[in-house]
């Protein structure tokens, strides 16, 4: 089958590899008909290099039709239409029982102190081949599958694998209080869709930051109060810019959606970068050991979120000695909620909403499709932001 490879940084290619076939009884293998390209992909393609290893297979955004299950799989039949979540757990351990099924205790990878395993991120996720590719073996296939209906195109119940409960659970995690604020950092798919996901939740007056012109006129089509940021001559700038629109408290809550490649922190781009250039086990020890993140959107979370407010932070952080500013954090007395979207957590609540009434605006999210042959190229435009590219979708 054809899939899309990771060879070093900045080097994917879409090359034939072995076919999956069943391994567990609790598997399933099936024919992928679409895979979204992800931000936090990128991670991969940039700077999370030192935990990749040539010839990993890239990608967790699948959905496709049941080729083949284990005998223990009784939940699904060959030729169902079925989502995969971009985590793999069991559905019925302790974590998974309380809503946390990316911390599984059956599938997390404990030799890297890790949560569950995760489809084609990195040795520390299992290196667990991923779902930019034509077949895709998904394990714990009991549990994970998202059995939905045949008839609507693909990008009608494709984010159910990541894009829409990650944005869920950023606004839920976010709590904005009846009548109050959100501001929503960064406007690639998940904080567009935060910025959706939000007013449907009946957040009143959403606020979004972004640099990309696309990005910004796509928020404000959604009913969204954009800030460019790159009309800002500094962070306090935007800071005030923020606390005008917010009654002079800062808003009420803070998703940020960008992550460790925020615009800005040279530093630690330059760690970041040094790492990469590191003998495999050198550089991958150093990342996670004394990794440094850019943390420009963190930080600027913490500068315009109110006193008491929350930060939700939905976007990959990667580092582990990062320089908080903690003072800050408690004077301000911040409430600060983050982590991998729990999937099945979130997808009954959000199914209905799958309409053909659109209110989330999934049907036309995407803003590419192209066939998994031009991977290199489609990383390429998501990484530099070229084409108007916010979502692109492969279609194996």
């Amino acid at each position: 089958m054809r899939a899309t490879v990771w060879h070093g940084k900045r080097d994917v290619r879409a090359e034939t590899v072995p076919d999956p076939q069943i391994v567990e009884e609790t598997d399933a293998v099936i024919k992928v008909t679409s895979s979204g390209l992800c931000g936090s992909d990128l991670h991969l393609y940039e700077v999370l290099g030192p935990f990749m290893t040539p010839g990993d297979i890239l990608g967790h955004e699948p959905m496709g039709i049941v080729e083949e299950v284990g005998p223990a799989v009784t939940n699904l039949t060959v030729g169902d239409r079925v989502v995969v979540p971009f985590q793999i757990a069991c559905g019925h351990c302790w974590m998974c029982g309380h809503g946390l099924p990316t911390q599984c205790e059956t599938t997390q990878v404990t030799e890297h102190g890790m949560g569950a395993q995760l489809f084609g991120y990195t040795k520390l996720y299992g290196a667990v081949p991923g779902a930019q590719a034509e077949y895709l073996r998904v394990p714990q296939a009991q549990y994970g599958p998202i059995k939905v209906p045949h008839g609507p195109a693909d990008d009608r119940f494709l984010y159910l694998s990541d894009v829409l409960p990650t944005a869920w659970q950023a606004v839920k995690y976010a709590e904005v209080p009846p009548g109050g604020s959100l501001l929503v950092l960064g406007l690639g798919p998940i904080g567009a869709m935060a910025c959706r996901v939000a007013r449907q939740l009946g957040v009143e007056k959403v606020l979004a930051v972004d640099l990309v012109p696309e990005r910004l006129e796509r928020a404000r089509k959604d009913g969204v109060t954009v800030l460019d940021l790159s009309a800002f001559d500094s962070a306090d700038d935007l800071t005030s810019a923020v606390l005008e629109l917010t009654g002079g408290r800062g808003a009420d809550s803070v998703i940020d959606a960008v992550g460790t490649e925020a615009h800005g922190s040279p530093t630690a781009k330059l760690v970041q970068s040094a790492a990469q250039l590191l003998p495999r086990g050198v550089g991958s020890a150093l990342t996670a050991a004394a990794g440094i993140d850019r943390l420009a959107a963190l930080e600027m979370a913490i500068a315009c979120v109110r006193r008491g407010g929350t930060i939700s932070v939905s976007g990959v952080y990667g580092g582990a000695a990062d320089p908080l500013p903690m003072m800050t954090l408690f004077d301000k007395q911040i409430q600060l909620r983050m982590g991998q979207a729990n999937v099945r957590r979130w997808s009954d609540e959000i199914l209905p909403l799958l309409t053909d009434e659109d209110p989330l605006g999934v049907d036309s999210f995407a803003t590419h499709h192209v066939p998994l042959t031009q991977a290199a190229e489609a990383y390429a435009m998501f990484q530099k932001k070229e084409d108007g590219a916010i979502k692109i979708v492969f279609r194996p």
